[in-house]
Formats: structure tokens, C-alpha cells, sequence
């Protein structure tokens, strides 16, 4: 989106109604409800074309990298595709004439995706921004199609990376949320070991940096020292963002997770321990391959031991070319499935509600991101970004969106709080 703007183009980012000539879907290929929004998008796309709305739609991105063959002949009415890191041939194809003024030259409504780069455009509000800080994955977990997209782990230079925080800095970013498909993978392909401890703790030294948080840990091979930073570093959020997907030797094996029930234990244990106060994300599956009743009744207690203050579940879905879709059967029904994940979202439910109650009468910075009805919506240091838990705050007094206040919790919801700002 920058290298568009920098090319004389105008840019809108996932408007409801895009205006521009040129819409760009850029797409997921990730699981089967990613791969249906993103066709659901290009069909909506396409239908405005019918109806002369705009003249050209390009897809780029995951699905497209994956199904290119498959997607020209299902949906010709798109001019052009593109794979997930194609952006410069498409910008090279949308290039418009130098000699015409800019004022002139087409809009391009561009649906989803991020921007990188010190000549990236932000989607997010001002005062946060994404880093991503590698691209793909080296770990071959039995039904992940990552690697089969992305190809493998490389990681960005951290001088590139900490001058695009710097740079953000400079125009009015605080929170950074730390971005990869495997986080803590970081710079063995660069320097020969995990580096992301070194790059989190030089991060947290620029001036004006507020909040760092952490995206997409694995649990094997888990870098100690990243914990020292985070206890030690006040800007460095109490956040650990790693999906564990399953917790019953038998699935883990299945997986190819390459880790233990015990190990995994362990490691929550040890987290929980070195960080005081540290709110853990998770992401679990149900329904993969040979998952029995006993199988999914271990992971439900586990949840209940562990107690997650975050944690989304998702049912298994068949990806082509990944390992379990080769060798397993998908034999669990799908009925079974969704009633095990809505058992297991109930389960997380209760707890969620427990562990947001117990802020109530606590102190804690929260970051103002936007106005809703008759309140301000903020977030603590404990939440990310449309995913987790918000706090709302009555708009009694006025408020600056994007800075932080300390605000005294009032009220819990099962996964909301209410609250009222004491400076």
C-alpha cells in the first residue's frame, strides 16, 4: 500500500463501500472459514464490477499462492492474480503513466493486509502498529498448510526491523504488536540461534515505545530469556500469545508438535512463575484425526487447570497437501466436532468471566483506541487488538484516543470490563 501511494496512486484500506477503479483483495488461505471470506470477498468484488462500479480486481496473497489454477478458471472475471509475495509485479502492472499528474491518477481500494517497510501505509489506528518480523515456518506440524504458502522461516534483519519501530515512533506509534508465524524462531537463519529475547529488549529501549506485545510463540525450544525481558521491561506487555493446540500425548504425536503433555505443563508453569501476573493466549483444536472422547475430555481439563485468561478453539478442517491430509483419515463427524468445541468455548467462558472479575477495584493502564455510544474503548496492557477482552469507560470526561490512563475497574463482563479513569 505504501509502494502504491508512493507511486501516485490513492489508497483506501477495507472500506465498506471502496470507491476505487482498481480494487486489490488480498487473501487467506489459511483455514477453510479464512479461505470462504476471502472468496466471499472477491464474489462481492466481482459483482460490482458487473454492475460498473470499478474496472479492475486483482487478487493477491495466500489463496492465490496456493489455488492459482483452480481460481482463474473458477472466477475469470478477475484480471489479474497474484501470489502472496507478488506485490511488486502487480504494482509494476498498475504502475500509471509518470507524465500524469497525480491528482489525476487512479484510485485503488485495497481489501485487507498489512503494509511493512518504512514505506508502509498503517490500516490500524495511529497510535499501534503491526511489526511483523519473519515470514514462514520451519516447524512441519501435521496440519498446517503455513509452510506449503510461505516456504520457509526467514527472519527480517533486526536493525530493518527496530529503524521501522523508530520510524513508526516518529509518526505517533506507542504499542507495537510483535508479529510471525513462528515468533520465537527468530533469527537462527540470520545469526545461528534464537534472537528474539535481543531484538524485544533493543525494541524496548527506543524512546516512545510503550507497549510491546508478543504474537505466535511455539512451545518447543521455548526461549528463556525472552521471560527475563519481559519481567525486567516495564514497555514489554505480561503477554505470551502460544498456541498449543492439544495437550493429550496421543493428539500431540499426531500433530507432530513435538512436545509433551508434561513439557507443556511445565512450561505454563515456568511462565507463570518468572512473569507475575503474565495473561497467556492460546489457540486449541478439536476434531483432529483419531481424536478420541478421552482425548478431548484430557484437553478439557487441562483448560481447567491451566485457566487461560485467553483462548480461542477451532475445529479441524482437511487442508490439502498437509501431512494429516495425506496420511489420516478426517474420521471425526463433524457434529462431533462443533459439540466439542462449543463444550470447550463454554468451559473457557467461565473462566474468562472469573479471571475479568477479579479486576475489578484494580488499577490498571489502559490505552483509549476509539469512541462506541456513550463510551470510550480502551484496552489494558493484558489485551490485543480486536481479539481480546476491552474496557469501557463512560465519556464523562474527555479523553485523547490513543494515550494511556490509569483507570480504576468498576464492573466485568464475561469478557468486557468497565471502568473509570482516576487522573
Amino acid at each position: 500500500m505504501g509502494m502504491f501511494e508512493a507511486n501516485g496512486f490513492h489508497v483506501t484500506h477495507d472500506s465498506d463501500d471502496p470507491q476505487g477503479e482498481v480494487v486489490v483483495v488480498n487473501t487467506c488461505g489459511f483455514i477453510a472459514d479464512a479461505k470462504e471470506e476471502s472468496i466471499n470477498t472477491i464474489l462481492e468484488q466481482v459483482a460490482r464490477k458487473n454492475a460498473g462500479e470499478v474496472e479492475k480486481i486483482y487478487v493477491m496473497g495466500c489463496l492465490s499462492e496456493r489455488y492459482l489454477a483452480d481460481l482463474e478458471a473458477e472466477i475469470p472475471e478477475v484480471d489479474g492474480w497474484y501470489g502472496k509475495f507478488n506485490y511488486k509485479e502487480l504494482l509494476k502492472s498498475l504502475t500509471p503513466n509518470p507524465s500524469i499528474p497525480s491528482e489525476a491518477r487512479p484510485p485503488v481500494a485495497f481489501r485487507g493486509g498489512e503494509g511493512r517497510g518504512q514505506t508502509r501505509k498503517l490500516t490500524t489506528p495511529r497510535h499501534y502498529a503491526y511489526i511483523k518480523i519473519s515470514e514462514g515456518c520451519d516447524r512441519h506440524c501435521a496440519y498446517c498448510a503455513i509452510p506449503l504458502i510461505t516456504g520457509r522461516h526467514q527472519s527480517r534483519p533486526m536493525e530493518e526491523i527496530l529503524d521501522e519501530v523508530r520510524w513508526l515512533v516518529s509518526k505517533g506509534t506507542k504499542e507495537f504488536q510483535i508479529i510471525a508465524q513462528e515468533l520465537t524462531y527468530y533469527g537462527i537463519d540470520l545469526y545461528g540461534e534464537q534472537r528474539i529475547a535481543e531484538l524485544i529488549e533493543q525494541m524496548a529501549d527506543i524512546e516512545g515505545v510503550e507497549w510491546i506485545r508478543l504474537h505466535y510463540a511455539y512451545p518447543t525450544h521455548f526461549p528463556w530469556r525472552l521471560l527475563d525481558v519481559m519481567r525486567e521491561k516495564k514497555n514489554v506487555c505480561r503477554y505470551m500469545d502460544i498456541a498449543l493446540q492439544h495437550i493429550s500425548d496421543h493428539m500431540l504425536t499426531r500433530m507432530r508438535r513435538n512436545t509433551t503433555k508434561a513439557e507443556t505443563m511445565a512450561l505454563i508453569e515456568r511462565m507463570r512463575k518468572e512473569v507475575p501476573g503474565i495473561h497467556i493466549r492460546t489457540t486449541l483444536m478439536v476434531g483432529f484425526p483419531g481424536e478420541t472422547d478421552e482425548d478431548f475430555q484430557e484437553l478439557v481439563d487441562f483448560v481447567k487447570w491451566a485457566r487461560f485468561e485467553r483462548m480461542g478453539a477451532f475445529a479441524y478442517s482437511e487442508e490439502d497437501g498437509t501431512y494429516s491430509a495425506e496420511h489420516y483419515e478426517d474420521d471425526v463427524p463433524e457434529d462431533v466436532k462443533q459439540r466439542r468445541l462449543d463444550k470447550l468455548m463454554r468451559v473457557q467462558q467461565n473462566i474468562s468471566a472469573e479471571i475479568e472479575a477479579e479486576k475489578v477495584g484494580q488499577t490498571l493502564p489502559v490505552i483509549i483506541d476509539r469512541t462506541e455510544g456513550d463510551y470510550y474503548i480502551g484496552r489494558t496492557e493484558f489485551c490485543s487488538p480486536e481479539v481480546d477482552p476491552e474496557v469501557l469507560i463512560r465519556q464523562d470526561v474527555k479523553l485523547e484516543i490513543g494515550k494511556i490512563y490509569q483507570v480504576k475497574i468498576t464492573d466485568s463482563e464475561e469478557f468486557d470490563l468497565y471502568g473509570e479513569v482516576i487522573n
